[in-house]
């Protein structure tokens, strides 16, 4: 988690909404990335999905079997449709997001019982940090 709170402020110093992911397997560290929405004029620019993406290149594949992502907000639901789409094994993240997140706060698609696939999911590691981060943005831009 510290790597992808790291992806999160870089982030936030580009301009960008400051959440941070990071993919491992096996124990090792796959890739890092942190939103890049604005910097790429692109609204799937979201740091879990850019770290799917990169992962998906890297194993060359789309099944990312054994895959723990480590996010520092809740997933939304592209993110986590995502998640569950590619089959990773888990899904670690910090805070909660109130507006807009896909593990429960406000949809429910990484757990979701109907899904053909289980993602073992780990909330609130980090959050307080991934939190501040994010206040702090918003405060700065209002």
């Amino acid at each position: 988690m510290r790597r992808a709170l790291q992806a999160a402020r870089a982030a936030g110093v580009r301009g960008e909404v400051p959440v941070g992911a990071v993919a491992v397997r096996d124990g090792a560290v796959i890739a890092t990335a942190g939103n890049a929405m604005e910097r790429r004029g692109d609204a799937t620019a979201h740091a879990e999905m850019l770290v799917l993406r990169r992962v998906a290149r890297i194993v060359g594949g789309w099944r990312l079997d054994g895959v723990t992502v480590y996010a520092t907000l809740e997933p939304c639901p592209m993110c986590a449709g995502a998640m569950v789409q590619a089959r990773i094994a888990a899904c670690v993240y910090g805070a909660l997001d109130p507006k807009k997140g896909a593990d429960g706060s406000v949809y429910d698609v990484l757990r979701n019982w109907r899904n053909n696939h289980r993602i073992d999911v780990t909330a609130g590691v980090g959050a307080d940090e991934a939190a501040a981060l994010l206040q702090d943005f918003f405060r700065a831009r209002r």
